[in-house]
């Protein structure tokens, strides 16, 4: 029961706390639609079980004792976020127009982004592995690290549809998204500088 309680708190307080993926559900909830902000919410969850997966296998102990390879997996996940800010930052708005919408993304292309946001996020490899490795015993029976596995992803999807659903809501929307221009900028400035810090703490190690 300790152990159920510690992977419950932790998660809760590692899911609501800032970051590359609370950036991106905002701006594609705010800028696009509300099915965007949760398709995305949708492909978070997935990054999430690859983490898992590959912890519950083995690989995170790896990655935990590797300087050279977790050091090399946060440069890819820098480089994404640079690209993804930078990408923002140069997005062009046809017009001042508050009806005017960002360029739409498909149902695959939301997930993809959610997906590979929280995938290439170091952030979320840390705190998996620490959590399997410092938290949950080596005798936990596989299929409750499994469920464990499962309630990180599901809480994670709950929280930023819970993200989604608020910031694309009608009256919200309509006063923000006149400041289209700038939420893009400042998302995308976001982003960038998540991504400087990651390569600057990879090349400082």
């Amino acid at each position: 029961m300790t152990e159920l309680l510690a992977v419950v708190t932790i998660t809760i307080l590692a899911v609501i706390s800032p970051g590359p993926d609370f950036a991106m559900v905002t701006r594609n909830s705010l800028l696009l639609s509300r099915r965007a902000g949760l398709l995305t919410a949708l492909g978070i969850g997935g990054g999430v079980l690859v983490h898992v997966a590959y912890t519950i296998l083995g690989v995170g102990i790896l990655i935990q004792q590797s300087i050279w390879l977790f050091n090399a997996l946060k440069l890819v996940g820098a480089a994404y976020l640079i690209w993804l800010g930078v990408r923002m930052l140069r997005t062009e708005h046809a017009s001042d127009d508050s009806s005017a919408r960002a360029v739409p993304l498909s149902d695959r292309a939301a997930l993809r982004t959610g997906f590979l946001t929280n995938v290439l996020n170091p952030k979320t490899t840390i705190f998996v592995v620490s959590l399997f490795m410092q938290v949950v015993q080596p005798s936990t029976p596989f299929a409750v690290q499994v469920g464990y596995g499962a309630f990180i992803s599901a809480a994670h999807i709950i929280w930023f549809a819970l993200v989604a659903t608020f910031f694309s809501a009608g009256g919200i929307r309509a006063r923000i998204v006149a400041f289209r221009r700038w939420i893009d900028r400042v998302f995308g400035a976001l982003l960038v500088g998540f991504g400087l810090l990651l390569a600057k703490a990879s090349a400082a190690r």
